[in-house]
């Protein structure tokens, strides 16, 4: 498949599935399953020529794993980072001693003042490695890389989610738990 290609079918699948359904009239459930069939019907009445091997595609090599699909591939959903309420049914899980964030210089003094928050989404993401935060953060600008103590986090009771996708979740980060660069 070319990757141009992939590449606008992901950001479509981001759209639909995190943020807006209703921009090819599709309906979330309240775990962010949606019907293939009925997604490809919507997506090739307003968008691209989309059929399963191209969402199978799609979800093997997209770069972040954004997307699952259920057993039978009758279902697809993000795997995190909706805008949109949706109960992901994730477990809490003990993290690692450090994550991190990447942001960029424009949002260090909010963070500064209020911490990480998770903003119009439902969770603060957060990374196991900083190589991973560097990609995020560097997608908005250079990219500056915050160390969160998560460790004293989850020992002072905050509550930490890992996605299939093994993106740290969690609700905002306390500016205390921060370690800013200087």
């Amino acid at each position: 498949m070319n990757e141009k290609i992939a590449k606008e079918i992901s950001k479509l699948l981001s759209l639909v599935l995190r943020h807006s359904p209703e921009t090819i009239q599709i309906k979330l459930d309240e775990n962010g399953w949606t019907d293939v069939d009925k997604l490809i019907t919507q997506c090739n009445k307003s968008h691209k020529n989309i059929n399963l091997g191209t969402l199978e595609y799609v979800v093997e090599n997209n770069d972040k794993k954004r997307f699952s699909f259920n057993n039978d591939k009758t279902k697809i959903r993000a795997n995190q980072g909706h805008s949109i309420q949706v109960e992901l049914n994730l477990k809490e899980v003990k993290p690692l001693e450090y994550l991190y964030h990447g942001t960029v210089a424009k949002f260090l003094p909010n963070i500064k003042s209020e911490g990480i928050q998770k903003m119009s989404r439902q969770h603060v993401h957060l990374s196991a490695d900083k190589e991973t935060a560097t990609k995020v953060g560097g997608r908005r600008g250079v990219p500056i890389i915050l160390t969160v103590r998560s460790g004293d986090m989850y020992e002072d009771g905050y509550e930490f989610y890992l996605s299939d996708n093994n993106v740290w979740l969690t609700d905002a980060v306390p500016v205390n738990y921060i370690e800013f660069q200087s």
